[in-house]
């Protein structure tokens, strides 16, 4: 069962001096491959320093999740705290 979340990345300038800058985009993940879920702060942090897109809430969490890719592995920071996405797992989990 494949899950749909909003994924927070990073856009970097080509220049030395351009400014990395962030976007929304959604994303779909299997939850067998999920390893690890945390709060991930320094995304917080961003959007306190208006560094996120601006319609986002400014009381918005975020979580990183770790990804098996077998032998390697990918993180990707989401919208939503830990356990709110930890429930979604479950709950897609469940129903398959």
């Amino acid at each position: 069962m494949i899950i749909k979340l909003v994924e927070i990345y990073e856009i970097t300038g080509r220049s030395r001096d351009a400014k990395t800058s962030y976007c929304l985009r959604e994303v779909y993940i299997n939850p067998d491959h999920v390893v690890c879920l945390r709060e991930d702060l320094s995304m917080k942090r961003k959007l306190e320093a208006k560094l996120l897109p601006e319609d986002m809430n400014p009381n918005q969490q975020f979580t990183k999740i770790s990804l098996s890719r077998g032998h390697s592995g990918i993180d990707l920071v989401v919208a939503g705290p830990p356990d709110s996405i930890e429930n979604k797992l479950k709950s897609n989990m469940l129903r398959g």
